[in-house]
């Protein structure tokens, strides 16, 4: 109940922003013709009006049953060793910069580090209204094209990382999870984190037999935590899997939906020769790669959640 009046509340927030930006605009448009600075007045008032009316058309497009939820992201390189490995950490950045930019708090599940530079795989969890709805459309592969800093020839690589988005379940929610069902193994963590972290068998793996998915969490101290946090993982992504199984039963997935699973390519970003971003679903555009990387994702999301919008409508 206190998580959907959040939803609602932000929600009417962002037309009573909008209602008062429209104001605004009526009133410097009606003072426009007096002096130049009236024109200046306008000009701020119709950018911030623009600029809003896009985050009102965001939350019209986050309707969907688990939209409002947190999101848990899971980031793996692809095939390459350390080219693709440390592209898997550029991306657990560039999310948490997004994360952070919004004012979404941000909580790092698990970590597996690599050997020479990246990361093995990162689980995180990220807690804001709408996040799943605003993250679901990254799930896919990310490609990466530029001179490799590993290559001492100074080559151009192209690595691969996978993302998976799930929503963050609420207990509320039935999903059953038998206890014959699963496998736990306990081991020590790997990589930093303390001297605690570090010599006992703390980190938690469960393997759910009859799927054959696998949780895995090390970054508490405690044991008992990383279990209790290995099985929110474990629900989640049977909760995701069950939503898929009931799209395809009931032939409502719409065209876009090929696009976003493991192992299609959904976005290329190129630094070398040429520097540029693509969103391949929507053929979005955008020059400013560093600005991207750096977590400015909101127009490559907003163009996708358009796309899978008008894919929707084309279907039904």
């Amino acid at each position: 109940m206190l998580r959907e009046k959040s939803q609602l509340e932000h929600r009417i927030a962002i037309y009573d922003k909008l209602f008062a930006d429209k104001e605004d605009v009526e009133v410097w448009l009606e003072l426009a013709g007096e002096d130049e600075d009236s024109l200046d007045d306008l000009f701020r008032s119709l950018t911030t009006f623009e600029k809003n009316l896009e985050s009102t058309e965001m939350a019209t497009l986050l309707s969907g049953e688990q939209d409002g939820s947190n999101a848990i992201l899971e980031i793996h390189p692809g095939a390459g060793g350390v080219e693709s490995q440390d592209w898997a950490e550029m991306l657990v950045r560039m999310y948490s910069r997004w994360a952070e930019d919004r004012g979404f708090s941000l909580k790092l599940l698990d970590m597996q580090h690599a050997d020479e530079a990246g990361i093995k795989s990162a689980t995180l969890q990220i807690e804001g209204p709408y996040a799943y709805g605003y993250l679901h459309g990254e799930a896919g592969i990310h490609r990466l094209i530029r001179i490799s800093p590993f290559d001492a020839s100074g080559r151009r690589h192209t690595s691969f990382a996978s993302v998976d988005v799930y929503p963050d379940v609420d207990e509320d929610i039935e999903i059953e999870v038998r206890e014959e069902d699963l496998r736990v193994d306990v081991y020590r963590a790997s990589g930093p984190g303390g001297q605690h972290v570090n010599k006992t068998n703390s980190a938690v793996r469960i393997t759910h037999l009859p799927t054959n998915i696998v949780v895995q969490c090390q970054n508490e101290k405690s044991q008992l935590r990383n279990r209790q946090t290995a099985m929110k993982l474990l629900k989640a992504r049977l909760y995701e899997r069950e939503m898929k199984i009931r799209e395809e039963s009931q032939r409502v997935d719409y065209a876009s939906k090929e696009a976003i699973n493991f192992g299609s390519q959904i976005r290329t970003y190129t630094l070398q020769p040429y520097r540029l971003v693509k969103d391949h679903r929507s053929n979005t555009e955008d020059g400013n790669v560093d600005a991207v990387l750096d977590g400015a994702l909101d127009r490559l999301m907003r163009s996708y959640l358009l796309y899978a919008h008008a894919g929707k409508q084309k279907a039904s």
